[in-house]
């Protein structure tokens, strides 16, 4: 069945691997999937993210992290749908939990966090929050 919201599938397959302890979770690979992967690294979110080759795109491979058994990731929302995007300038970019989680931005720049997103004075499209 094809999926319609790649992001959507991604953030899902996340959210289910943390609700079953699952240590790790397979997806197919896109670039745009590997830089949130990498956002989600960087932050500290998940513990690290290969990609796995195949015939076809590839497998995107992310370990998942636990502190004291307990999911890293408490919430991880999608904001901006295909369909209704949501856009923002870089004035009105959202602060996640006061500055606890963080929201990831499809900027011209590439994609990045929000607090990324600040200081290189862009806005964009608000992918998804996670805290």
């Amino acid at each position: 069945m094809p999926v319609t919201d790649t992001i959507a599938d991604f953030l899902t397959r996340i959210r289910n691997a943390y609700a079953a302890k699952h240590k790790s979770v397979e997806m197919p690979c896109s670039n745009l999937k590997m830089a949130m992967a990498a956002i989600l690294k960087d932050q500290g979110f998940i513990a690290d993210f290969t990609k796995v080759e195949d015939n076809k795109q590839g497998l995107l491979q992310i370990k998942l992290r636990y502190h004291y058994g307990q999911p890293v990731i408490r919430e991880i929302r999608r904001i901006s749908k295909p369909g209704r995007r949501i856009y923002a300038g870089v004035d009105n970019l959202p602060r996640v939990r006061n500055g606890l989680g963080i929201a990831i931005i499809s900027t011209p720049r590439g994609v990045m966090s929000d607090k990324q997103a600040r200081r290189e004075n862009v806005g964009g499209e608000i992918l998804c929050t996670i805290w």
